[in-house]
C-alpha cells in the first residue's frame, strides 16, 4: 500500500499543481446504502480515458428556478 501512495504522491502535473496522497487508516461502516435519487445527485464528470476509473466529483449543481 505504501508503494502505491508513494507513486501517487510523486506524480508531477503542470501549472504548479501538487498531488498529495496519504493512507487513511480509519475504519468505515460497511453496507451503507444510498437511494438512486441520492446517487444521481452526485455531479460526476468522467474523463475520456477510462472514465470508470478516472473522474472528478464536482460541486453540486444548484437547482435554480427562473423567474418570469
Amino acid at each position: 500500500m505504501a508503494l502505491i501512495v508513494n507513486l501517487i504522491g510523486s506524480t508531477k502535473i503542470g501549472d504548479g499543481n501538487k498531488i498529495e496522497c496519504v493512507i487513511d487508516r480509519h475504519k468505515y461502516e460497511c453496507g451503507i446504502e444510498i437511494s438512486d435519487e441520492e446517487f444521481d445527485a452526485i455531479n460526476i464528470k468522467h474523463h475520456k480515458f477510462h472514465g470508470e476509473w478516472n473522474y472528478k466529483i464536482m460541486p453540486r449543481k444548484k437547482n435554480r428556478k427562473r423567474k418570469l
